[in-house]
């Protein structure tokens, strides 16, 4: 893992306040290409904040459909002769054969992106089974989930600039947290972290920063996580593929409130 300070950069700017202009440093959130590559053929473009680069290409991977299991990878490496470490190699298991042709993209993704550079709208739903019942979790855990996250984004206190994933158990308790300047990147750097020690990754709550799209509940269901809570709003496409495939949303969650938008059949109402 990088040091904390390669997440951001110092930079003079003006700062403007109360009629009063003044050059000041602050720190600026990171954003640099992440190359990943296949049997040296590049499959995808990322921008993304450096740090946890094995645990944002097996959680790309995994979520992605790519791999069926972090069982399929061998080894994610840096490729030689690059000293910033922007360009990766992911390596399968023997015996394991994917065809770059399929998954590679035709342009970079942004931050900001989620599916961009889908060879097509078919190629956008991947291919995950419909979730199973449960896990029941009470209504407090829900409303402690935000100010959970927010204690844990060290990168965003200094830039306040980043998104951040989490994942917690049903009561309550933080597993582990990611943060990237995008918010596709921060669930994958999640999955891949929890892909790295246990599979499948069981009942657990998936908690972003911000709003809950088709991209992220797809990414939620591939990884078989029944649960996405996120505090702004979620779509109508995310809605929808939730049904699809068993997956809870909540969006707008606070420390006093939510909105439940799919399946409150796994979140218990206080007596």
């Amino acid at each position: 893992m990088l040091p904390a300070m390669a997440r951001s950069t110092l930079r003079q700017i003006v700062k403007a306040q109360f009629g009063e202009w003044s050059e000041v440093s602050d720190d600026l959130v990171t954003e640099a290409p992440l190359e990943i590559r296949l049997k040296g053929t590049p499959l995808a473009v990322l921008m993304r904040t450096p740090g946890d680069e094995r645990d944002l290409i097996m959680g790309f991977a995994i979520t992605e459909g790519i791999v069926l299991n972090p069982d399929e990878i061998e080894s994610i490496t840096p490729v030689p002769q690059d000293p910033e470490d922007n360009r990766w190699e992911l390596i399968p298991a023997e015996g394991v054969e994917i065809d770059p042709g399929q998954f590679q993209r035709n342009m970079y993704t942004t931050s900001s992106c989620g599916v961009c550079g889908k060879a097509s709208i078919d190629a956008v739903r991947v291919t995950a089974p419909v979730l199973p019942a449960g896990p029941r979790v009470p209504e407090d855990v829900l409303l402690g989930i935000t100010a959970t996250m927010r204690g844990g984004q060290e990168t965003f206190d200094v830039t306040g600039g980043l998104h951040a994933a989490a994942a917690f158990t049903p009561d309550g308790e933080l597993v582990a947290l990611r943060e990237d300047i995008g918010r596709h990147n921060a669930v994958d750097k999640l999955v891949g972290a929890l892909a790295a020690d246990r599979w499948p990754l069981g009942e657990l709550i998936l908690g972003v920063s911000g709003r809950v799209s088709f991209e992220m509940v797809q990414k939620c269901a591939v990884a078989g996580l029944p649960i996405i809570c996120g505090v702004s709003a979620a779509s109508s496409l995310a809605v929808e593929l939730a049904e699809e495939l068993g997956v809870s949303v909540v969006g707008f969650l606070r420390e006093s409130s939510f909105n439940i938008y799919h399946d409150p059949g796994r979140l218990i109402r206080p007596a």
